[in-house]
C-alpha cells in the first residue's frame, strides 16, 4: 500500500483554509451590507414620519458610503477567476513607429504606475530598455496586490493612440501602437516543470534609464527557455541571484500561461467555436486629436477624459471589462 503524500495532503489543506477564508470574508462582507441597508431603510421611514435635517444629512452621507461598499462587493464577485487574486505580471512593448510608438509605450508604464499607486498595488520595474531619443523599448513589470492580476487583465492587447506628434516639427497627426501583455504570477503551490538543460543563463551588466524605474546594478540576468524561445530578463534587484529569481519566476509564470492557453484554445476548438479573439488583438483606442476620447472596443465603454486616464483613472474601463467578460463566459 503506497504511503500517503504528506506534503501533497497539506498542500490541499491549506488550499482548502484560504478558500474557506475567502468565502467566509465574502459571506462576513453580504451581511454586513444587509444590515447597513436594513439600518437606512428604517432611518428613511422615520424620516418620512419625522423629517429632521440633522438625521437626513446622516442618512445621505451613509447612503453614499453603502453605495460604494455595494460597488466593492460586487467588485468582488465579479473577480472570481481562477488566478485573479494573484499578483501581475506586466510587459509593455512598443510597435512599429519608432520614436513615437516608443513614447506612447512609456505614457501607458506612466498610466499603468498612476493606476497602481490609486489601487494600492506595489509597483515593481524588473527590467527597463529605454529608447535611444525617448519613451521605452521594453518594460517588464510585476504589481503585488490583492486581485492585481484580476484588476489588470483587462489591460492585455494591442493599446492604440492618435494624436498630434510632439516630435513631428510639421505638427502632423500620427498614429501609435503599444502591446501589453499580463499574465498571473504563479506562487510555489503551482508546479512547472524545468529542465535546467532547457535554459541559457546570460549574465550582464545592468543599463537604463535609473532613477524612476530601475536601481542600477552590475548583475543583470536573462533567461532563454530555449525549446519555446521565450527569454524573461531581470536587472532590478541588488544581486545576481534575486535578479536570477525574479527572471526565473516570471519564466514559470509564462510557461504556465502557455500551457493554460494551450488548453484554453483546444476546449474551444472541442466546443466548435469558430471566433478568436488573438492577443494581438486591438482593444482601446486613445483619440488626443481632433477630439478627446478613450474608448475600450471590446465593450463599448469611452470617457472624453483622456487627462483623467492617462493620469491612471482606469476603473471604469476594469469594472466593464469584469461585467462583459461574465457576460461572455454565460451568455443569455
Amino acid at each position: 500500500m503506497a504511503e500517503p503524500d504528506f506534503w501533497n495532503d497539506q498542500e490541499k489543506a491549506q488550499a482548502l483554509i484560504s478558500e474557506t477564508n475567502r468565502l467566509k470574508e465574502k459571506r462576513d462582507s453580504f451581511l454586513s451590507l444587509q444590515a447597513g441597508y436594513e439600518d437606512e431603510t428604517a432611518a428613511l421611514e422615520l424620516l418620512r414620519e419625522m423629517p429632521d435635517e440633522d438625521l437626513e444629512k446622516e442618512v445621505v452621507q451613509n447612503l453614499s458610503g453603502l453605495q460604494s461598499k455595494f460597488h466593492n462587493y460586487e467588485l468582488d464577485l465579479l473577480l472570481s477567476g481562477k488566478y485573479d487574486d494573484h499578483n501581475a505580471l506586466m510587459e509593455i512593448h512598443p510597435g512599429a513607429g519608432g520614436t513615437e510608438a516608443m513614447d506612447w509605450a512609456d505614457m501607458l508604464l506612466r498610466m499603468y504606475q498612476r493606476y497602481s499607486d490609486q489601487a494600492g498595488f506595489k509597483f515593481e520595474i524588473n527590467d527597463y530598455e529605454a529608447g535611444e531619443e525617448a519613451g521605452v523599448k521594453s518594460v517588464s513589470i510585476r504589481v503585488v496586490g490583492k486581485n492585481a492580476y484580476g484588476m489588470l487583465k483587462s489591460e492585455h492587447g494591442v493599446h492604440r493612440l492618435v494624436r498630434i506628434s510632439p516630435f513631428d516639427s510639421a505638427k502632423r497627426r500620427h498614429t501609435s501602437f503599444a502591446s501589453v501583455e499580463v499574465i498571473p504570477e504563479v506562487d510555489e503551490s503551482i508546479q512547472v516543470d524545468i529542465d535546467p538543460k532547457d535554459l541559457r543563463v546570460d549574465v550582464y551588466r545592468s543599463s537604463g534609464a535609473g532613477g524612476q524605474h530601475i536601481n542600477k546594478t552590475s548583475s543583470a540576468v536573462r533567461i532563454t527557455h530555449l525549446p519555446t524561445g521565450i527569454v524573461t530578463t531581470s536587472q532590478a534587484q541588488r544581486s545576481q541571484i534575486q535578479n536570477r529569481e525574479t527572471a526565473m519566476n516570471e519564466l514559470r509564470a509564462k510557461l504556465f500561461h502557455l500551457e493554460e492557453e494551450k488548453k484554453r484554445k483546444e476546449k474551444m476548438a472541442l466546443k466548435g467555436e469558430q471566433k478568436e479573439i488573438g492577443w494581438g488583438s486591438q482593444i482601446r483606442s486613445y483619440v488626443f486629436h481632433p477630439y478627446n476620447l478613450v474608448k475600450d472596443l471590446r465593450t463599448g465603454y469611452e470617457t472624453a477624459d483622456t487627462k483623467g486616464v492617462m493620469d491612471g483613472d482606469l476603473q471604469p474601463f476594469i469594472y466593464s471589462y469584469l461585467q462583459w467578460l461574465l457576460s461572455q463566459e454565460n451568455p443569455e
